[in-house]
């Protein structure tokens, strides 16, 4: 009996990603296929509740993933993960296609939605007008790709350099970091506002604005955008109120597109507490020499071995720190890796090309292993 309920198990483990056996805060997919080649995904969780989250929807139109960083709660991160994309579906079908005025349109819809939200919880849960999620969004439809991005997320391009040099990848970064800790982002904000010599200080070790906030755009944050939510009683009492002339974030995403090339070989996807431990060369060459299958879970492995480098501290300990805890040790990460094979030729590409589907990663992963495991537990009792 046991045998055949773990047989009937598996098929939905592989779809909806497998535990990763000894860090109960990590969850991943192998591979799967979608409309030009594969991809994986993986999520390590460090906060008390998941901030990141992260999804791709595939269809023989097209691909697109999206990988959303959550700060100061879940909500923000949770909300862009359940309406940007019915955006992006519905604007570009009313306008014939995929283009950066769809996109645009879909993140200010996803903004205003939820700015709508925040107005409507404010006097139950005045603390949400301060979460807010940075937004990073890949787009692939007809050989040409799209990339949108808010805050530091980051997509990166490994692509071949030259026929001759078969063996030798590079790295090409294709989003843009808006963090202060940048100079140049720095002045961008500064800029901005000429009269306010304290809109980005320096403070507990990094460049933030109004001493608050590494990121200058996102969705959410609605506190640093709205000046009337400093007036509002129930946000001054309750919130974190604090004064603007103006807007001191914006939504604005920036948006690259090009034309996939036959040397590009794949895309990585992550949040920045994958960044903050692998460079761009480091993580693209990770996944030009390994395998295929887990590739985004051996880069979340891999950034955790820094972690536990840099704490002189054993890879193994690493697993074992609890959610919350974990966060004074690392980020959570999400990392979606994107291999492009149709515009190639490759004799990767065994892709059915009429497929269509969406992984999208758990909400929780404490939570969703939990559930894994008293499963197993039953399976057991069963037996």
């Amino acid at each position: 009996m046991a045998m055949m309920l773990r047989s009937l198990a598996r098929p939905l483990e592989r779809c909806l990603g497998l535990r990763a056996g000894g860090d109960g805060l990590m969850w991943h997919t192998d591979l799967k296929p979608h409309a030009s080649g594969e991809y994986s995904i993986a999520v390590v969780q460090a906060n008390k509740n998941l901030e990141d989250q992260g999804q791709v929807f595939t269809s023989p139109l097209g691909t697109y993933v999206g990988v959303y960083d959550g700060h100061g709660g879940p909500e923000a991160s949770r909300f862009v993960n359940k309406h940007l994309f019915p955006f992006l579906h519905k604007f570009a079908t009313e306008q014939g296609g995929l283009s950066a005025d769809v996109i645009k349109k879909a993140f200010n819809a996803t903004e205003e939605e939820f700015l709508h939200l925040v107005k409507q919880s404010l006097p139950v849960r005045p603390q949400i007008a301060s979460v807010g999620s940075c937004c990073l969004v890949g787009a692939i439809s007809n050989d040409v790709l799209y990339v949108a991005n808010l805050g530091d997320s980051r997509a990166v391009l490994g692509k071949r350099v030259s026929e001759d040099k078969k063996n030798k990848v590079v790295a090409e970064r294709l989003s843009t970091d808006h963090n202060v800790g940048v100079e140049e982002v720095r002045k961008e904000v500064e800029a901005l506002h000429p009269d306010d010599s304290h809109v980005v200080v320096y403070t507990r070790g990094v460049w933030r604005i109004k001493g608050i906030i590494q990121v200058s755009r996102s969705i959410g944050d609605v506190y640093l955008k709205k000046p009337d939510f400093y007036r509002d009683p129930i946000f001054q009492r309750f919130g974190n109120p604090v004064p603007l002339k103006r807007p001191v974030i914006t939504a604005e995403p920036s948006i690259l597109i090009r034309k996939l090339k036959p040397q590009d070989l794949f895309l990585i996807f992550a949040s920045d507490g994958l960044w903050e431990q692998l460079s761009d060369e480091t993580a693209v060459d990770i996944v030009f020499r390994n395998p295929r299958a887990g590739i985004a879970k051996r880069l979340v492995s891999a950034a955790l071995r820094e972690v536990a480098k840099k704490r002189e501290m054993r890879y193994g300990d690493i697993k074992k720190i609890e959610k919350g805890i974990r966060r004074h040790f690392h980020d959570d990460i999400t990392v979606i890796v994107i291999y492009l094979d149709q515009h190639r030729g490759s004799s990767h590409n065994i892709v059915k090309h009429n497929a269509m589907g969406c992984t999208t990663a758990p909400v929780d992963i404490y939570s969703y292993n939990a559930d894994e495991g008293y499963e197993g537990d039953l399976l057991q009792t069963v037996s």
